[in-house]
């Protein structure tokens, strides 16, 4: 009898593992959040393991404030902040806010695949606007938007990842920012950011978020801690408008369970009580820079001419694309004989393409590994091309 797994990452023996979008468990402060956990319950005893509000613990919430508002210049009001569990289940819950199945999705193409699923289960139709190295077309979103309208669909709301967007790392520009958050206030739509990466820069900080242009407007903001701190403790935190806020609030669930992940989240407030996110953060940066920095020399070392790639500026991943004559889904089962492992660009894209692109991430192997890996992918690709 197979035993159950305890974590959802599962690696393959003799395999260099691209694929996966985790941290590196030597990554995430474990003794920190013990430290945390205990000072939660010495602190707070019962109230830590009891129902927790449906905005979120009033102290969690003072307490990203206080941190948005040292990191970005302004601090937003209490009413526009909620507590999630995590990106995933905030997309859900905007999803059952915003849109009703046969809705359509605006989603850039390439973007996260995962959020993708999300938006399926909920029956919307994806519909993609294109994307570059400066981030979403936003005069195609513009075009796309008044053609659905003009055919009487109706778009529930457009999905983006701003700030180096999984997977290509790219960056929207600040005059796209602009041109999107006019848009979105022109034509009524709401956007949702999905700002999961924000502050995982290597070279330079992205521009201020969609949200900051228009607070209160049509932007909902997502963050996340699953990619600064731990995706184990399921949070996030939400920034929109008031009354969207607490349509949120008084859903069935929350109102069934209280605020989600109560014990985690009287947790982080003991961690950000006690300082320690804002260091962290930077240790954090500072070593998945030297991943970065490493992948990148591997595949210049080892990748073929015919191959190129994006510089990841910041967050997780690097986007390869290939030779027209190969296809990245075609050649996975060859590069896992060879010994690596990637995900084929196929599946980042809502209405097909993406074939000779791949993504390859660098959170979660150490340098030694992610050169093996290159070198392994890169010996692969030249006899493909051969």
């Amino acid at each position: 009898m197979h035993s159950l797994p305890d974590i959802q990452l599962q690696l393959r023996p003799g395999v260099v593992e691209f694929g996966w979008g985790h941290p590196d468990a030597a990554l995430l402060p474990a003794q920190a959040m013990a430290a945390a956990a205990a000072s939660a319950l010495a602190a707070r005893g019962a109230d830590a393991l009891a129902y927790g509000p449906e905005q979120g613990p009033g102290r969690l919430i003072e307490l990203i404030r206080a941190r948005l508002g040292r990191l970005e210049g302004v601090a937003p009001p209490a009413e526009q902040l909620m507590v999630t569990g995590g990106t995933s289940q905030a997309l859900d819950m905007l999803c059952a806010q915003l849109s009703r199945p046969g809705d359509v999705a605006l989603v850039e193409a390439p973007t996260y695949h995962l959020a993708l699923r999300v938006f399926q289960d909920r029956g919307l139709r994806l519909v993609s606007v294109p994307g570059d190295a400066h981030g979403l077309d936003v005069a195609a979103a513009e075009a796309t938007l008044a053609l659905l309208r003009a055919r009487g669909e109706r778009v529930a709301f457009l999905y983006v990842v701003a700030s180096f967007g999984n997977p290509t790392g790219a960056v929207l520009a600040p005059g796209r920012r602009q041109a999107l958050v006019a848009l979105a206030l022109r034509e009524g739509l709401p956007v949702l950011e999905d700002d999961a990466y924000g502050e995982l820069w290597y070279d330079a900080p992205p521009p201020p978020a969609l949200f900051s242009l228009a607070p209160g407007g049509p932007v909902a903001r997502l963050g996340s801690y699953a990619k600064v701190l731990a995706p184990g403790l399921r949070l996030g935190w939400l920034l929109a408008d008031p009354a969207l806020l607490r349509r949120c609030m008084g859903s069935g669930v929350l109102d069934s369970g209280g605020g989600v992940n109560h014990f985690a989240a009287m947790s982080l407030a003991a961690l950000l009580e006690q300082g320690f996110l804002d260091g962290h953060v930077e240790r954090l940066r500072a070593a998945l820079r030297a991943r970065r920095d490493a992948l990148l020399a591997a595949l210049a070392r080892h990748m073929p001419a015919a191959c190129s790639w994006s510089p990841a500026h910041g967050g997780y991943f690097v986007w390869v694309r290939l030779p027209h004559s190969l296809d990245a889904a075609a050649l996975l089962p060859a590069a896992l004989e060879a010994g690596v492992a990637y995900l084929p660009g196929a599946r980042f894209f809502a209405e097909g393409g993406g074939a000779h692109y791949l993504r390859l991430s660098f959170s979660l192997l150490p340098p030694e590994q992610l050169e093996e890996g290159a070198r392994r992918l890169g010996a692969l690709l030249r006899g493909a091309l051969r």
